[in-house]
């Protein structure tokens, strides 16, 4: 990170030594200088979105966890005990859970208020489709651990890294007290 740091610092310098040796006027080097700042400025911003920890929860799963009814407070409880250890939670629905914890079909919206995340970060897998390859594939690019108690064996050949140790991390909750297992 410090790399980009100096790059984009001694780039400004430059460009200001150009502007204060030819003037302002679009010379080569200060062209040069501020295409340089700006793709440190890119690198430093893709740095610190891929630097976040990243953190990707099966929210159908995890709903399940006390007494195996479905309850999006467990899915609460589980993303206030992530973000208070750091990480930055990502919570996979299957479509239907609107319809398991209401009455009908809730998008990522109303989702994410229930559940204290930015919309940005609550999904719901496309009818019909199950979450958990979406779930695995976002987990996968981001190099982040899945919370969930599923040991996904049909997605095995497909997603390699399940079979890693620490990918999956699993949990149990009773009576709004619950475990996770984020050690590995």
């Amino acid at each position: 990170m410090i790399v980009p740091v100096f790059l984009l610092a001694a780039s400004l310098a430059a460009a200001l030594a150009s502007v204060i040796f030819w003037g302002p006027v679009a010379s080569g080097p200060l062209l040069l200088s501020l295409l340089c700042a700006f793709a440190a400025l890119l690198i430093l911003l893709q740095a610190r979105k891929t630097s976040r920890n990243w953190i990707v929860v099966d929210g159908s799963n995890v709903m399940h966890w006390e007494r195996d009814t479905p309850d999006i407070r467990s899915v609460f409880h589980v993303i206030v005990a992530l973000k208070s250890e750091g990480y930055e939670p990502i919570v996979w629905f299957d479509a239907n859970a609107g319809y398991l914890i209401g009455d009908r079909y809730l998008g990522p919206t109303p989702l994410a208020r229930m559940i204290g995340l930015p919309e940005r970060q609550v999904y719901i897998a496309p009818k019909g489709t199950p979450a958990d390859p979406l779930l695995l594939k976002n987990a996968v690019a981001l190099k982040a651990r899945v919370v969930t108690n599923d040991r996904y064996r049909d997605w095995e050949e497909r997603f390699p890294q399940i079979r890693e140790r620490g990918f999956l991390v699993r949990g149990r909750m009773q009576r709004d007290e619950f475990e996770l297992e984020l050690k590995h």
